[in-house]
């Protein structure tokens, strides 16, 4: 991994996103990009009026406050030592992170998140969800502070059909990158149930041509393919969930109901998704 993609708009969860990046980034020696996006009214940012009297000074007291915010951010203690660009841009936030993140070749976008409860919260929501569904690189979401940021068991959550083994070089590159162990997770619900033996067969279908290294397969049944995902992760204490998306249909595919309030608290685990 070369380099690292953090947006950032100075919250509190953009501090947490920017610490766990640090920690890859120490732990896989790539460079970390710091990206402000400055939304600011068309008449200010439109490109035949910017150089106009009237709105060059307003659009550059907004960037030259976005620069100083970014000084004390990178003064930030979990920062200290690594490589660390900062840039601010007048763009539509999730358009110009995908545009960055093009730019800059990066490896992986990391988005922090406000999402109130459940997988399908952490990834929708304006720009996140946006990012979410339209990059092509990996995008891994935090919804929390993490002291101690570690990769050592992944949980990869699918329905294994065929279509989804465009992306799992990657998701194996990615596991492979932290010595990860990972957990195939084939959910059975009552709506959508299979034999134990007809998923088994599945799964081992779909992995038969790569090289997986340490890993595990399991079949586990829930009242939703959400709440499965998230109880199973819970029971052996994950510390990531990989999920792919399909485009402008994201996760929806993922999910039938709401989970309970129970359960909400189970789906601050990061969660890394990679598009087929």
């Amino acid at each position: 991994m070369k380099s690292i993609l953090v947006p950032v708009d100075f919250s509190i969860q953009a501090e947490y996103a920017a610490k766990v990046a640090a920690a890859i980034a120490k732990k896989t020696k790539a460079k970390i990009f710091l990206l402000h996006m400055l939304e600011l009214p068309s008449g200010v940012i439109d490109p035949s009026s910017y150089g106009s009297s009237s709105n060059t000074p307003t659009a550059l007291l907004f960037l030259k406050r976005a620069h100083e915010r970014f000084e004390e951010f990178k003064e930030l203690p979990f920062l200290k030592g690594l490589e660390v660009e900062d840039d601010v841009n007048f763009h539509r936030a999730y358009e110009g992170i995908i545009s960055e993140s093009k730019k800059h070749n990066v490896d992986l976008i990391v988005m922090g998140s406000q999402g109130a409860s459940g997988l399908e919260e952490i990834l929708v929501g304006s720009n996140t969800e946006k990012v979410v569904r339209n990059s092509e690189i990996p995008v891994l979401v935090i919804k929390r502070d993490i002291d101690k940021f570690r990769i050592n068991n992944i949980v990869f959550a699918s329905n294994f059909h065929f279509e989804n083994r465009k992306a799992f070089q990657k998701i194996l590159d990615f596991a492979s990158k932290f010595g990860a162990k990972l957990h195939l997770l084939k959910i059975n619900t009552i709506n959508n149930f299979e034999t134990t033996k007809d998923s088994s067969d599945a799964i081992r279908s779909f992995i038969s041509d790569f090289d997986l290294g340490d890993f595990t397969l399991n079949i586990y049944n829930d009242i939703s393919v959400e709440a499965g995902i998230l109880n199973f992760s819970k029971l052996i204490d994950s510390d990531i969930i990989v999920l792919n998306t399909h485009g402008r249909r994201g996760l929806a595919h993922l999910f039938n109901g709401s989970i309970g309030e129970d359960l909400a608290n189970h789906a601050k685990l990061p969660v890394v998704t990679f598009k087929l």
